[in-house]
């Protein structure tokens, strides 16, 4: 899953560098962060910093 996310923030980054009016560029951003926000919470699931089960 990790290489996957880590591929489309690869692929949304190429995107803003081409995005070619605002508008366009705030969606590929806030899609970005979602991604990077995602590749955070699986490395650390993988890590063991966080489940991905609630604890009940």
């Amino acid at each position: 899953m990790t290489y996957e996310l880590a591929i489309q923030i690869e692929e949304l980054r190429a995107e803003l560098r081409n995005a070619e009016n605002s508008a366009e560029r705030r969606q590929i951003q806030a899609e970005l962060e979602i991604a990077q926000a995602e590749l955070i919470v699986a490395d650390a699931e993988l890590d063991g910093l966080a489940e991905s089960e609630p604890p009940f």
